[in-house]
């Protein structure tokens, strides 16, 4: 067990289409969020769906991969780790946001 630190997989759909920036070192930087849906049956025996959202973050090749390759709707397996940061808002508001850092991603579907 010593060997499984921060590590999370995934696979959802792409909810919106990718945001791509390219900072001032030169270097790309891809954001998306991507859906997973979890089913169950309650005790009434009705089928529910949960989804949750997840923030993705992306650089270098994996971000050349999402803009030329991802858009909303997509299917993507991916595996990336988590990652915290804070920031102030417009308003001098400390915001806190947790995303996840791909490391592999694998484009599923058509």
């Amino acid at each position: 067990m010593s060997t499984i630190k921060n590590r999370v997989q995934l696979i959802g759909n792409v909810g919106q289409e990718p945001s791509i920036t390219i900072l001032e070192d030169g270097k790309k930087l891809a954001r998306i969020s991507l859906a997973t849906n979890e089913h169950y049956i309650n005790k009434k025996g009705e089928k529910h769906t949960n989804t949750s959202w997840h923030n993705l973050i992306a650089w270098g090749k994996k971000a050349d991969i999402i803009e030329e390759y991802v858009s909303t709707g997509r299917e993507l397996a991916i595996e990336g780790k988590l990652s915290s940061r804070s920031y102030e808002d417009k308003n001098g508001v400390k915001r806190y946001v947790t995303e996840i850092t791909i490391s592999e991603i694998l484009l599923l579907g058509a």
